[in-house]
């Protein structure tokens, strides 16, 4: 198994025909895991950094936003500081949608979108001052994550991102946990194949420059994460 470039095998999840139950089952078990395996935590220690650094922020897009447990997970901890944040989300599963808006019924803070993030309103990213993503980036190709960079460069946003750090360690400790725990096809495929797309630091740092970015940082974060954030 080598680890040294990224893998372009497409996941599950991007397959656009999976059957609503099974996604609904791989996005209860990812929100199992982004608790136990820091994916929170990672978004979580991002956005304390930026709310330390500015107090200017007060809308999030998340792209790429699943099951909306990252909105859930920010949320909560941006109230626990006295800040209230608006949110949008936009995801290009329907699936997604109808699960996200069930899974945040209570919160109000909230506007689900159902596209592709390059269509949002001009309007709409003019209130945006941090674009997240959590675990969205590993499914783009190279060329696709810079375009992602630019697009939130261009409007003035500061990106907030975590995902996977690519090592042969991470990829079979998740591939047998999700053997033994994991009930979802998606997940016991997906899961391992996700550390495979996932990347070095120095892609990441790479791929920011690449965008024009010369104002960011990529620290470590456990387990097997990146948080990167990038300000124009």
């Amino acid at each position: 198994m080598q680890f040294s470039l990224r893998s372009n095998e497409k996941e599950y999840l991007d397959n656009y025909e999976i059957e609503t139950k099974d996604l609904f089952r791989n996005l209860r078990e990812l929100n199992v895991i982004n608790k136990y395996l820091g994916g929170y935590n990672a978004s979580r220690k991002g956005l304390a950094t930026i709310l330390n650094s500015t107090k200017s922020v007060r809308t999030i897009l998340d792209i790429g936003f699943g099951g909306g447990d990252s909105i859930k997970q920010l949320s909560e901890f941006s109230e626990k500081r006295n800040i209230k944040l608006f949110f949008y989300g936009v995801d290009l599963k329907k699936d997604c949608v109808k699960y996200a808006e069930n899974n945040l019924a209570t919160f109000k803070n909230k506007e689900l979108i159902c596209n592709d993030y390059r269509t949002i309103s001009a309007e709409l990213l003019k209130e945006t001052d941090v674009i997240h993503c959590s675990l969205f980036l590993h499914h783009l190709t190279s060329e696709e994550i810079i375009d992602l960079f630019r697009f939130g460069k261009s409007n003035h946003c500061i990106i907030l991102a975590n995902d996977l750090h690519r090592n042969w360690f991470a990829y079979y400790s998740i591939k047998f946990l999700t053997a033994i725990f994991s009930r979802s096809y998606l997940v016991k495929n997906d899961a391992p194949l996700s550390v495979k797309r996932g990347f070095r630091k120095k892609e990441l740092v790479s791929l920011l420059e690449r965008a024009g970015f010369k104002n960011f940082s990529v620290k470590w974060s456990w387990a097997f994460r990146y948080i990167l954030i990038a300000v124009e």
